[in-house]
């Protein structure tokens, strides 16, 4: 049931929930319940959900599924399309000013912890582009093995390299230009922003469910997502004509998927894998969201009833606090 006993439209500074956690955590199911609540709808903030068809492999919560809750930032861009940091934020704060106007409350809820930060505290400052040094990288990847920039970006500054995925040479030629150019890590860069969201109260909601059973929810969903058909999804993307370099098919399970529809491995090899990288990936997620500022931890995972009361309780004591601040 809806709790709409405060008036969002009026107040000067709109409220705005992220939850945030490692993949597998239940973020999805939690934004669910505490837009069933509190009356709001869903902003999406991973990276591979934005791309239509990556849909098994990428958790996307299926239509049948969302309550009737009005989900944005879901299948807006081809899998052929490169997706800036930018681009998304320039979607998604049209997309959260859209949602205040109607006197809804904006949840956003995902896993890409950079797309977040840009959109909450604004681009970093960085150098502009250097065509003559892309020119010399680009001559370099065709001689090179592959993998090449991922290297060069690991030497310039391993915590970048981390956050990117090594099929993604536009993401990695801009962090070495950045790291070059710039004279300094480019995570150093990544920790400022200009153009900050304004008049926006934001509370983040952050899961942190036991190590060990989040390893557990991480092998039975990767188990659960080749059975209900991540490698016939990926055929089915490479039908349409993608082309199997495409950015969104390196994506951990999509890239496994793909190696055995290649012949490297085999169906039980492609999970074994996938599990191992998610596994690493989760850490890596957790160590961004812990540099967040301000975030309710929950120590369990989203679809437990006890984190939803909790959940409830913070949310309700936000509105409380910002409606007594008027």
């Amino acid at each position: 049931m809806k709790n709409r006993s405060f008036d969002l439209i009026n107040h000067p500074l709109k409220l705005l929930i992220a939850v945030v956690g490692p993949t597998a955590s239940g973020k999805s199911e939690l934004a669910l319940n505490i837009a069933e609540h509190f009356g709001g709808e869903i902003v999406n903030f991973d990276s591979i959900q934005l791309y239509r068809g990556f849909d098994i492999g990428a958790a996307k919560t299926p239509l049948a599924q969302r309550r009737n809750i009005p989900h944005h930032l879901l299948d807006i861009f081809e899998p052929n399309e490169q997706v800036s940091v930018g681009l998304y934020v320039r979607h998604a704060r049209k997309t959260l000013e859209e949602i205040a106007t109607r006197g809804q409350l904006p949840i956003l809820v995902g896993g890409t912890g950079f797309y977040l930060r840009a959109l909450i505290e604004g681009l970093p400052p960085t150098p502009t582009r250097d065509q003559e040094l892309r020119d010399r990288l680009n001559r370099r990847i065709a001689t090179r093995p592959a993998g090449y920039l991922h290297q060069l970006l690991n030497r310039l500054d391993a915590k970048a390299a981390g956050y990117i995925h090594p099929n993604d040479h536009a993401k990695l030629t801009r962090a070495i230009e950045v790291c070059i150019i710039g004279k300094k890590p480019a995570s150093k860069l990544w920790e400022t922003g200009e153009n900050a969201l304004t008049n926006y109260e934001i509370f983040r909601i952050g899961l942190n469910p036991p190590r060990r059973d989040l390893r557990e929810k991480i092998e039975l969903r990767t188990q659960r997502m080749f059975n209900n058909g991540l490698v016939e999804e990926v055929q089915q993307l490479l039908d349409t004509g993608l082309r199997r370099e495409a950015w969104p098919l390196g994506a951990i399970g999509y890239k496994q998927a793909l190696a055995h529809l290649n012949g490297a491995s085999t169906v039980e090899q492609a999970i074994r894998t996938t599990i191992t990288q998610t596994h690493r990936y989760a850490k890596r997620q957790m160590t961004w969201f812990r540099r967040e500022q301000n975030v309710f931890w929950i120590e369990s995972f989203g679809d437990n009833p006890e984190t939803h009361k909790r959940a409830y309780a913070a949310v309700k004591q936000q509105i409380s606090v910002q409606l007594q601040g008027r």
